[in-house]
């Protein structure tokens, strides 16, 4: 069977959903999910007070920074790791989804959060059923052991690899007498 070449578009899909899906939940984290009652100070006369969303669900920013992470892990993983960080993402966007839908009223603190909980759950998913597929880091990216050095290029102005080498090992390769 023939391999199938790397699909950019979910990756793209999937690098453009997570910040939306951050920068959702953050701002539900912030934004208003209804009033309480509590007497005003003082008296016994009861007052609506707004409440934000990071005192309904407190949660609401240590997963915004998940999916905001999460690019950087999509980007780094390749293979079953991708796959299985799908999978913890998906998961991760119930919270939301479920704080969202649960609260007391329809507020556009507890809409956002249903949104950013849709969104991280979307990206999720692709992730999840499209992450082997992929494209991931090229070798450049790789430790220089593990990568062809500046020097085996063959391109002008570029350092030969036993530079390099005698940076790594603390000597001066610019010194005469080395």
């Amino acid at each position: 069977m023939a391999e199938q070449p790397p699909a950019k578009r979910p990756l793209w899909i999937t690098v453009a959903l997570l910040p939306l899906a951050a920068c959702a939940l953050w701002g539900s984290s912030a934004l208003a999910w209804g009033g309480r009652e509590k007497a005003r100070p003082g008296t016994d006369v009861p007052i609506a007070v707004d409440v934000p969303g990071s005192e309904v669900a407190p949660a609401l920013v240590p997963v915004a920074l998940l999916a905001l992470a999460a690019v950087a892990g999509v980007l780094a993983v390749s293979g079953t790791p991708r796959r299985a960080l799908g999978v913890v993402l998906a998961a991760a966007a119930v919270y939301p989804v479920w704080a969202g839908v649960g609260a007391d009223a329809l507020t556009w603190g507890s809409a956002t959060a249903v949104a950013g909980g849709a969104l991280l759950a979307l990206a999720g998913v692709v992730v999840a059923l499209t992450g082997h597929r992929m494209p991931r880091m090229g070798s450049r990216y790789s430790a220089p052991a593990n990568s062809r050095t500046a020097g085996e290029s063959g391109k002008p102005g570029k350092a030969r690899p036993d530079l390099w080498q005698s940076l790594s090992d603390g000597d001066d390769p610019t010194d005469a007498r080395s």
